[in-house]
């Protein structure tokens, strides 16, 4: 009976300390938290990462900067990797929102073509890594637009009434006006912004629509003429419908890169970093560009692309093009102007 109790005891044991140590297991695995832009992530690509790491993902998405900015800046939440655009990681530096990378675990920076080290937002490469850049430009239908697309002006076409999409983003949108009408989309200067609200005050009656990820479904099924898109989005859109063409206006446009950075929420910086340097791992960087539709910054992803893609003009404009091409910066304080003109917009009737 005794060694029976005994048995029983050991055995009961045992199963506790199991228990215990799945427990301590599970306690211990790591969480990353990811934020990145809706859509922007290839397929299966973060099951993959948790798989080679045993590390848990916690993946949420934003869609614009701003709101982005908004959701970390109060520190309630513990993001450890994020995705933002150059003038907002500019901001974030300057706020003292963003860890130093210790590059050293992330040798696969090495990937990066150097045209996209060094630039004006992280100059010394110390907070970020490039993940994709783009242009913005104009998105139409050639079946219902049948003029040259080669400026902003087109959009202020009555003949397009309401057929008319543009960015729910008062950068992205501010700046079209500022463009059209010859300034820079980082001015800050009152009168040239007073310009341009009135321009797209002017403009609102033309405008179907405000939009982010909507214009996909709204340009795909013919629902409007012109839209102002990514040009990431864009090429994803001419695949599936080929009526659909993309121009920059020949007096430029706006240039971006948009970095991988690990925001002073973090828990997990040193996890952080493994997960930007998988996402550098060539074959994920493919998998990555093939996917979103954005242009890739890594050198070997880029050679193994299709030579269709490679060679496509809407993802790799030319020189020519992107020299006249404006980088958005960080306005400072007087973000606050911006954000007044985008109210006044969005409520003028």
């Amino acid at each position: 009976m005794k060694n029976t109790m005994k048995k029983s005891f050991l055995i009961s044991f045992v199963i506790l300390m199991l228990i215990s140590l799945a427990a301590c297991g599970g306690e211990d695995k790591v969480t990353l938290n990811v934020y990145n832009w809706g859509d922007y992530i290839g397929d299966g690509v973060i099951e993959e990462f948790e798989e080679k790491y045993d590390i848990k993902v916690n993946y949420e998405m934003f869609d614009t900067n701003e709101g982005m900015y908004q959701k970390i800046k109060p520190g309630a939440v513990s993001y450890d990797v994020a995705i933002p655009s150059d003038y907002m990681i500019s901001k974030m530096i300057e706020e003292d929102m963003l860890y130093k990378i210790d590059f050293n675990n992330i040798p696969n920076y090495k990937y990066i073509d150097e045209k996209f080290k060094n630039l004006e937002y992280d100059p010394n490469n110390e907070y970020s890594v490039p993940y994709m850049w783009g242009t913005v430009g104009i998105l139409y239908n050639k079946t219902m637009v049948d003029e040259p697309v080669d400026s902003w002006e087109i959009l202020w076409n009555e003949k397009y009434e309401k057929e008319i999409l543009m960015q729910d983003s008062q950068r992205e949108t501010i700046g079209v006006a500022l463009q059209k009408l010859g300034y820079s989309l980082n001015t800050k200067n009152l009168d040239e912004l007073e310009e341009a609200k009135q321009e797209l005050i002017k403009q609102k009656p033309l405008v179907l629509a405000y939009v982010v990820d909507e214009v996909k479904d709204k340009m795909i099924s013919g629902e409007a003429a012109l839209a102002v898109v990514w040009a990431g989005d864009a090429v994803t859109m001419i695949e599936q419908n080929p009526d659909l063409a993309y121009a920059i206006p020949k007096t430029g446009s706006n240039v971006f890169v948009d970095g991988m950075v690990i925001p002073k929420t973090s828990k997990n910086k040193k996890e952080a970093e493994m997960f930007i340097n998988f996402m550098c791992e060539s074959e994920i960087a493919l998998k990555n560009t093939n996917y979103i539709g954005y242009s890739t910054p890594h050198t070997e992803a880029k050679k193994m692309l299709e030579p269709e893609i490679a060679n496509d003009p809407v993802a790799y404009p030319s020189d020519d093009i992107l020299e006249k091409c404006e980088v958005y910066r960080d306005l400072g304080d007087m973000v606050k102007v911006y954000d007044r003109i985008w109210t006044e917009i969005k409520a003028s009737k």
